[in-house]
């Protein structure tokens, strides 16, 4: 296995936030209209919507769709990185290659951390983690006195069925301090549709950021493509706004890594059944108005398994922080014993020489890394006091459990930040 080659990548310039300069490796999140945090308010401007959050993308991403669009359907595939889509675009995946034409191909930034949780509430709220408070995998929640794991919604120390968040206090519909996207819609006329697995259709994340959507489980890509062209069918004439998210790309990039047959096969599959039970189903009637777009969450970096980056094999790196880290393994939130933290930074350079690049957490949030401000209240909690960022296939690894990921996401290297963004009118 290697790492990917980025052979597709575009000539994006890297964004420079003021006083915090990262250097060449790293892809910072261009919330100002490049980023999928721009996206909920693109959908608004494409449904005749006023904005929610951070604004829409650029005029060359949406100006290409022309006018009276008013239904859009949103499809994203959880981890399907750029280069990945124009990799198996020219091999086994070609109906989105052939779409191109048609559209718009543009570059998206994914947002900081590049994570799922992060990343879909941003997608349904127009703003981004410093914002909305998802900072990651898992987030020290002051007021609740524990970390979160917030994808799952369960202490993060925790394991067995019955562990929740809820247990705690914690309402997965009042969490949020801002507006989303489905109640925002709805006040303007607009219905919003989401069609998901059905085992995380109704779960807390899910309830998080879903509120007034008509929510549709799904168990397979042939039953979700179906079903969107059957909703776009059954209401020809009505403004809405459709998202689909297919998760099992991802789930295969983090057990195989991203280099592996299996998520190929998968997205092949997948784009298969669009072509098939979807594009070339559509009547024209269903198609008037109407745009697609495809794109994701975040993409992948391979990272093997390596002992020295497991943190039960560095005691003395333990000793000096409050506690164990927390929010992602290429974007880790260190929480620093008084008087350590350039002791830390030494034992990380010392030990990882070259793998990490490490920066002071307030400096990082205030410069507008995760997001602008207005911020989060507890927003500076959550970030610990320094910000570790991975390079290559860095990682750090402090669960309590087998560590077996071969694919890993959260930080901002050029394979997990950058994504798709492919809009098409189907009635072009």
């Amino acid at each position: 296995m290697a790492d990917i080659t980025s052979t597709h990548l575009p000539k994006i310039q890297n964004f420079r936030l003021p006083s915090l300069d990262l250097g060449p490796d790293f892809i910072t999140p261009q919330y100002g209209g490049k980023s999928l945090a721009n996206l909920a308010d693109s959908v608004c401007k494409l449904v005749d919507v006023p904005p929610l959050g951070l604004g829409p993308l650029g005029g060359d991403y949406l100006a290409p769709l022309g006018e009276d669009v008013g239904r859009v359907v949103l499809v994203l595939v959880d981890a399907l990185s750029l280069e990945h889509f124009h990799r198996w675009g020219e091999g086994a995946a070609p109906v989105w290659r052939d779409l191109i034409p048609q559209g718009v191909l543009a570059t998206l930034t994914s947002i900081a951390p590049s994570t799922t949780n992060a990343a879909l509430t941003s997608l349904w709220t127009g703003h981004a983690p410093a914002a909305h408070g998802i900072l990651g995998f898992e987030v020290w929640l002051k007021q609740y006195n524990m970390v979160a794991n917030l994808l799952f919604h369960t202490p993060a120390s925790f394991r067995g069925p019955h562990s929740s968040l809820e247990q705690t206090g914690f309402e997965p519909e009042k969490y949020l301090p801002i507006p989303t996207l489905g109640t925002h819609l709805k006040a303007h006329g607009v219905e919003s549709f989401v069609f998901q697995n059905r085992g995380i259709i109704k779960s807390g994340l899910s309830r998080t950021f879903l509120a007034d959507a008509n929510l549709e489980g799904i168990s397979s890509p042939s039953e979700m493509w179906v079903n969107l062209r059957k909703l776009l069918e059954d209401k020809p004439y009505q403004r809405l706004y459709a998202y689909a998210y297919w998760g099992l790309v991802d789930g295969l990039f983090h057990r195989y890594g991203p280099n592996d047959e299996r998520p190929a096969a998968e997205f092949a599959s997948f784009s298969a059944n669009f072509e098939k039970l979807f594009l070339s189903k559509l009547n024209q009637r269903s198609r008037k108005n109407t745009v697609l777009i495809l794109t994701a969450d975040h993409g992948m970096a391979y990272t093997p398994h390596d002992p020295n980056r497991e943190l039960k094999n560095h005691p003395r790196l333990v000793d000096m922080l409050s506690m164990l880290p927390s929010g992602e393994n290429r974007c880790t939130y260190f929480y620093v014993k008084p008087g350590q933290k350039e002791n830390v930074r030494i034992y990380i350079d010392e030990h990882w020489p070259g793998d990490f690049h490490t920066i002071d957490s307030a400096q990082a949030m205030n410069a507008g890394l995760f997001g602008p401000a207005p911020h989060h209240p507890d927003a500076h909690n959550r970030v610990g006091d320094l910000v570790v960022l991975s390079k290559g296939d860095a990682y750090f690894w402090w669960a309590d459990k087998d560590n077996h990921l071969l694919g890993r996401h959260g930080g901002l290297t050029p394979q997990e930040m950058i994504v798709p963004f492919l809009a098409v009118r189907l009635d072009g």
